[in-house]
């Protein structure tokens, strides 16, 4: 916390802490010294800053003051409790009492909790199966068909080179026809001239 300088006017909260120390410093024996600190504030100062001390470690960077205090998780424990009951330290026990009846709501609970997901993890193992049985039959249709592509290549090459052979037959047994036509040619061209010669 900042300390206000001596012609400052301390806010509300400020007055509040100031006044927190006076008591810190008056708990720690400082009656004389914070009577007297009410007209030196320099002295009271001091005398606040022993009474910190007492409680805690104090660290000063110019106008800040920074305090660290002695067992503070217990004291943040005895500010949360409320008045009626004893604090943590003094003997009394601090965690409540369990109730026999949330237990049992608990333990029912879990249970539900439980059921619901064996439920879940057989919908999610019967949603697997299927999923990975539609994945098998998908791999096994693309198989067949990749097979069956496969075959009916297989066949169009072959009928293909057949073809190329029955054509390459076909050519050599067509190589006397230019001839024969030739020789046709020259009995039209005789059969004329005897027309002409008859005539």
């Amino acid at each position: 916390m900042e300390e206000p300088g001596p012609a400052a006017a301390p806010p509300e909260g400020r007055g509040r802490d100031e006044r927190s120390l006076e008591a810190l410093s008056l708990a720690g024996g400082g009656e004389a010294a914070a009577a007297a600190g009410r007209q030196l504030p320099e002295g009271r100062r001091a005398t606040l800053a022993s009474a910190l001390e007492l409680e805690g470690t104090v660290l000063r960077e110019g106008r800040l003051t920074q305090f660290v205090a002695n067992n503070l998780e217990r004291r943040i424990r005895l500010s949360g409790a409320p008045r009626g009951e004893p604090p943590a330290g003094s003997g009394g026990s601090s965690i409540p009492a369990i109730d026999p009846g949330a237990l049992q709501d608990v333990v029912a609970l879990a249970g539900q909790v439980a059921a619901q997901v064996d439920e879940l993890l057989r919908n999610v193992h019967c949603g697997l199966q299927a999923l990975t049985a539609l994945s098998v039959g998908c791999i096994q249709t693309y198989r067949d068909g990749v097979e069956s592509l496969g075959e009916a290549a297989d066949l169009s090459i072959r009928a293909m080179y057949a073809l190329v052979a029955r054509c390459e037959e076909l050519d050599r047994a067509m190589q006397p026809v230019p001839a024969l036509a030739k020789r046709i040619r020259d009995m039209k061209g005789t059969l004329e001239r005897l027309e002409g010669l008859c005539k």
